[in-house]
């Protein structure tokens, strides 16, 4: 007796289909092309996640410098200044705090500029 591979079939299909949602023509109604057009997406969502790390970062590096530029100090500086006096925050609250508490900033600033003499 055959095996009727009917139900698997549409069940695969109907995954991949709903995984295409909101793509253009083809790649959202045709199961072969919208196969490889998700798996292509897929690749980028990968690729991305590592890439969104990235790119935070140089954002955050950004405004710090952005900041620490208008103190009369450079990023380079400011960084080891407060490697120096053991300050352990990360470039995201830095940048937070360059944005939500300028006072705070220009403290930290001003010890930098201490350690670094």
């Amino acid at each position: 007796m055959r095996v009727s591979t009917s139900v698997t079939t549409r069940k695969r299909h109907k995954k991949i289909l709903k995984r295409a949602k909101g793509f253009h023509g083809a790649r959202k109604l045709r199961y072969k092309v919208a196969k490889e057009a998700v798996m292509h997406a897929m690749a980028y969502e990968y690729r991305d996640r590592k890439l969104k790390k990235r790119d935070f970062r140089s954002l955050w590096i950004v405004r710090i410098n952005a900041f620490v530029r208008q103190e009369g100090m450079t990023y380079n500086r400011f960084i080891e200044g407060l490697r120096k006096a053991n300050v352990m925050l990360n470039r995201k609250a830095l940048a937070n705090m360059a944005i939500e508490n300028p006072e705070g900033m220009k403290q930290l600033v001003a010890l930098a500029k201490k350690h670094v003499g």
